[in-house]
């Protein structure tokens, strides 16, 4: 993880919203899968990246989590999280992105206890099949995922995290976002999405927040799917296999030694290491799950990817 996630007790939280709230602070409220998160902040870019990205929850609404944006010269970059209140202190944090992945690990870790896991991958609607693409950084799930965007028929549910609950089918995965947070070379692999980009006000890390509806179109994002396929990638040029079926066994043992491909879980104890080790089992026991190895360009793997969905 690239910040580092300190637990506090409730006299420390107490002392740090003293002193965070003794400035002057924007603040806003998100319905993040019927969790409110509010965020307290003294950057107004912040304050408006996340009314872009989040569901707004009525301010008559009790806030279940709380984030609050610091800055102290004296310390460095991490994480002050009380357990107990839900309340996360990020301290001299200069990159959104991080920003709305602790508020989406505040609600997993609300929504945990009522049985509703939260995935860190790309899902999408084809056709009425759900499938979702989970992968460590930098194996190409934002490419492929906004690949697969473009065939007729398809919608989004996310591009980057969702949450899965089981009932009498298959799982239902739903979204947690109303826009993505994507990135500036989206539209130099996918030239549909240039309009896009040239939309969008970008930050210091190469990234804003887009509203795939202006180019794929108003209903091209959906709410929820029934997921069927799982797509794990990595990026390995010793295996000449570019798409191979996977059991459930082995395609746990990958998301378990990639740290289910989430580095912004923010507790990490035996208890909750086990509750979503036994959730990703039963998850990937209801789906058809493929390996796929990113090592081709991204055409070519789109290609792949699509004519392996269509054999199933």
């Amino acid at each position: 993880m690239a910040y580092e996630v300190k637990i506090i007790d409730p006299d420390r939280s107490s002392e740090l919203r003293r002193k965070a709230l003794a400035t002057n602070c924007y603040s806003s409220k998100a319905d993040i899968n019927g969790i409110c998160v509010e965020l307290f902040t003294p950057n107004k870019k912040y304050a408006e990246m996340w009314t872009d990205n989040f569901y707004h929850m009525s301010d008559r609404v009790r806030a279940h989590a709380r984030i609050f944006c610091m800055t102290d010269p004296e310390t460095d970059l991490h994480v002050e999280y009380d357990y107990v209140n839900s309340v996360a202190f990020l301290f001299n944090f200069d990159y959104y992105g991080w920003v709305k992945s602790i508020a989406l690990g505040l609600a997993g870790n609300i929504l945990e206890e009522q049985g509703i896991f939260a995935v860190h991958g790309a899902a999408l609607d084809m056709d009425g099949i759900g499938v979702t693409l989970i992968a460590p950084s930098k194996t190409g799930k934002t490419t492929q995922s906004w690949g697969l965007l473009r065939k007729d028929n398809t919608y989004l549910i996310t591009d980057d995290w969702y949450f899965v609950e089981f009932g009498s089918g298959r799982p239902t995965a739903t979204g947690s976002e109303k826009n993505c947070y994507i990135d500036a070379d989206i539209g130099d692999v996918w030239e549909e999405y240039r309009p896009l980009v040239s939309s969008v006000e970008f930050d210091n890390k190469g990234r804003g927040i887009g509203n795939v509806r202006w180019v794929a179109g108003e209903g091209s994002v959906i709410d929820r799917t029934s997921m069927r396929f799982v797509l794990l990638l990595k990026r390995d040029a010793s295996d000449p296999s570019i798409i191979r079926k996977m059991g459930t066994g082995e395609a746990l043992e990958y998301l378990s030694s990639n740290d289910f491909c989430n580095p912004h879980q923010l507790v990490r104890d035996p208890r909750r290491v086990k509750m979503r080790t036994e959730f990703f089992r039963r998850y990937l026991s209801h789906c058809t799950v493929l390996m796929v190895n990113t090592t081709c360009p991204a055409e070519e793997t789109q290609r792949r990817i699509r004519e392996a969905l269509d054999s199933f």
